[in-house]
Parts: structure tokens; sequence; C-alpha cells
């Protein structure tokens, strides 16, 4: 399943004790909370790419209370398929893959450049695989190891999530609609249409949805929305927010 990201190289990895070791001898260390980091030096523009731990820290403050629960329930709506295996491409904290995993009984992975996201999820969700990487270049595994890839408010990489992917399974993909956080950034457009267009070679859209919640919150709560999505300003006081995503359901074609 997984196979080896160095260059030219890409042969199958096992593990061996605390590593995973390719037919050619690359090594690749598992931390201490159970992550895997195959960061080449060409992935990374910074000593830590990806998110900050600020960031994370308070994206987490906010799944723990409950202000993303409505929009995990619509991508549960969505994606209510017991037993998949599945890939989560950009999976920060984990919270959305490890708490439907532990719903449906996924075996899951999780890919996200940062590997202080990665160590965070390790640590929450142990049960599963989560894995440093950079997923906008390659996805360490090999032909249809998937049944499900989810691609939440990431980056996207349509023709390695279709080779990831069995021909009979799913993409889902979520973006930030025109509304999502309207009272701090102001109405955006819809991406959807440019979604759709990028996608179009390897797949076909079966389903699409919106899910749009609004939460009352206090000022810790809005500073927190603040820093996890790069919204500049200071916040003071307590306001209503809204959160909302464009959903995509999508199969392979050809």
């Amino acid at each position: 399943m997984l196979i080896c990201p160095v260059r030219h190289c890409g042969k199958p990895m096992a593990r061996l004790v605390a590593k995973q070791v390719c037919a050619r001898g690359h090594s690749f260390d598992i931390a201490r909370s159970g992550y895997l980091n195959l960061l080449q030096p060409q992935d990374r523009k910074s000593r830590t790419p990806g998110d900050s731990r600020e960031a994370l820290q308070a994206r987490r403050r906010l799944h723990d209370r409950g202000v993303t629960a409505p929009l995990l329930e619509a991508i549960a709506e969505l994606v209510n398929l017991t037993g998949a295996t599945a890939l989560d491409a950009g999976c920060g904290d984990g919270f959305y893959l490890g708490t439907l995993a532990r719903r449906f009984g996924w075996v899951a992975h999780g890919i996200d450049i940062s590997s202080q996201a990665v160590d965070m999820a390790a640590k929450r969700y142990p049960e599963y695989t989560w894995i440093a990487a950079n997923a906008d270049r390659a996805l360490p595994y090999s032909d249809g190891t998937f049944s499900l890839v989810l691609s939440i408010t990431g980056r996207h990489n349509p023709a390695e999530f279709r080779r990831a992917l069995r021909p009979d399974g799913h993409l889902l993909v979520a973006i930030p609609s025109e509304l999502d956080l309207v009272e701090l950034r102001g109405q955006g457009r819809s991406r959807v249409d440019r979604a759709v267009r990028e996608f179009s070679n390897h797949f076909t859209v079966v389903r699409q949805s919106q899910a749009t919640t609004t939460m009352e919150l206090d000022a810790q709560g809005v500073a927190d929305t603040r820093l996890s999505m790069y919204c500049p300003g200071e916040s003071q006081t307590a306001m209503s927010l809204t959160f909302s995503l464009d959903l995509l359901l999508l199969r392979p074609t050809g």
C-alpha cells in the first residue's frame, strides 16, 4: 500500500521496528506519537511547512466546542460508507477523518504537509495512519488503494486522487462557500464551477450540496476563528459567525 516517496523510487515499503523501509533501503522514521514522516527536502519551503501550531490549536478548540459539528454531519451524510479504506489529503489535526472513521469503521489514512498537524492527529486518533507528506506532489500509495478520498478545504491533486482511488471509489471535496465567514471576509464568490472543471478530466459529480451553520461565539471563539482561518483583524467582542461549505461527491471516470 505505502510506496517510497524518494524520486524515481516508488518501491513498496514495509514496517521495520520504528521505521518504514523500502526495497531499495530508503528509511523513514515513525515518531513517538505514531506518525510517519515522508517529507523530502524538495517538499518543503520552510522548516515547518503548513499551518502553524497556533492555528492548529485554535482550530481544534473550535472543533471541540462543536462549532464545526453541523459541517461534519453534512459530510457524514454524503460518505456514509461502512468499512471504507479512506484517505484524507490535507487532514490537518485529523478531526474530520478521525471522527468519521470511528463512526463508520474505516481503515483511515491522513496526510498533511504539517508535521505538527499529523502529530496532533496521531495523538488523538492513534488507531489510524498519519503521514507528513506533500500531497500536492504525489500520494505515497500504490494505485487503487482507497475506496474513498477526502479533500476538505485543502488543495486539489485530481490526477493523484484518481490514481489512488479504486475504479468504484468516491471522492468527497469540500470547499468554502461564498457565505463562509461572510461577517469577517465579506461575501465571496462560489468556487463550485471552478472545482468541477478542475476535476472534470478524472471525475464526474454525482451529488452536490451546501452545509451552512451560524454560531454565536464569544470573544475567544471569534479570535480562534480568525487565527485558524487566517482572517486579519483583532476581535474583542462576541459575534455571530457563519461557517459554510460546498460539498461535491464525485466518481472516477474512465
